[in-house]
């Protein structure tokens, strides 16, 4: 089968980039023919709240050949790409949606696609903004009455599918394993590469920081921790960091958290999933995580909040402990839960179950059955 893939490549950064890369190469793997198509521009740079949208020269491993074409706030480019596509007749076209602002162009572009008689399946990993603004429904609307079908990757955006398109023709398939970061180093080298205690208890937070994602409630509860814990903070804010830093220096803990405020390689990323213990991820509010899909692939188990897809990736499967509460209370409560007896050890062996169960490969096979 002849596959377009529309949607973020490198070298963009970011996990929606990173992932693309790995379903492009899945559908190569299994013997398709795939030809990846990029924006030219994704976010003006007036919108974008981090310090670059692009990787690092030296941060290749989400590299992918793409024909840049898209501009999603330049409609003068919706008819080139709409063009260059069409030519390469496609059997099917794979989309992203995460966010309300691509409706426009990627809708206008899904809609006459389909009038040629092009298959438009996306990818959907979030429906709902997590903060919403005036018009996202009519735009959300404008863009699914424009695809053929979807792929869900948790309860909630399928819930919230089913919510605002009834009839909507679609696949539930969990979010795959990210396996690009390479192998997990050895635990006790990565501590000591950190200024880590070997015998301590560490706990990692990762990923983009902002307010739903909830850093401040695991800094709280790290303030109800003993002395044997340590606390790892890595990733770029997206919003101002100095609420979180004071919370931090009146921490009773604070001599034990460690923070790596910035953008983070792909080659770094080995280092911090290796010294962690567990991987805390205190959302307010969520969809899916990228963030379980990298602890997984390190055989890391994780401890989420319930809100959102974040309990589906996890009590399933046992690899893990749901937070009932998104509290500074229940966190503290869930970690020092996740430590007794053999939790450790069990959770780990059914991270690697899961790992075996759910891939790229798996995606790719369930969507070409499906649509």
């Amino acid at each position: 089968m002849r596959i377009a893939f529309l949607s973020v490549f490198y070298p963009f950064r970011g996990g929606i980039a990173q992932s693309n890369a790995q379903l492009y190469r899945a559908f190569e793997e299994e013997g398709h023919e795939v030809k990846a198509w990029n924006f030219t521009t994704q976010y003006p740079s007036i919108l974008f709240p981090g310090t670059s949208q692009y990787v690092t020269e030296e941060d290749t491993t989400g590299a992918i050949v793409s024909e840049r074409v898209l501009s999603t706030v330049n409609p003068l480019t919706f008819a080139g790409t709409i063009r260059k596509i069409a030519a390469y007749e496609p059997d099917m076209v794979i989309l992203r949606y995460w966010m309300p602002f691509f409706a426009p162009s990627l809708g206008y572009v899904a809609g006459k696609l389909r009038k040629k008689g092009i298959k438009v399946i996306t990818v959907i990993d979030n429906l709902i903004p997590h903060e919403q603004r005036p018009g996202d429904k009519q735009l959300t609307d404008y863009f699914l009455n424009r695809c053929d079908g979807f792929v869900v990757m948790s309860d909630v955006v399928e819930k919230d599918l089913k919510s605002v398109k009834p009839d909507a023709a679609y696949l539930h398939h969990p979010h795959p394993i990210y396996d690009h970061f390479g192998e997990k180093q050895e635990k006790a080298l990565a501590r000591k590469t950190l200024g880590l205690k070997s015998e301590d208890k560490v706990l990692l937070y990762f990923g983009l920081i902002r307010k739903y994602k909830g850093l401040d409630l695991l800094i709280e509860a790290f303030d109800q921790l003993d002395d044997s814990y340590q606390l790892l903070i890595v990733g770029e804010p997206y919003e101002d960091f100095e609420p979180y830093q004071q919370l931090i220096d009146n921490n009773a803990n604070k001599e034990r958290i460690h923070t790596v405020t910035r953008y983070v390689a792909d080659e770094e990323v080995p280092l911090y999933f290796s010294a962690a213990d567990v991987s805390v991820l205190p959302y307010r509010t969520a969809t899916q995580s990228g963030v379980v899909a990298i602890s997984y692939h390190f055989d890391l188990p994780v401890i989420v909040t319930n809100v959102g897809g974040l309990k589906g990736t996890v009590a399933p499967y046992g690899s893990g402990i749901v937070v009932e509460e998104s509290t500074p209370h229940a966190i503290t409560t869930a970690v020092q839960d996740y430590f007794k007896g053999e939790n450790p050890k069990e959770m780990s062996l059914a991270v690697q179950n899961f790992k075996e169960k759910y891939s790229w490969k798996g995606m790719v096979r369930a969507i070409l059955k499906r649509f």
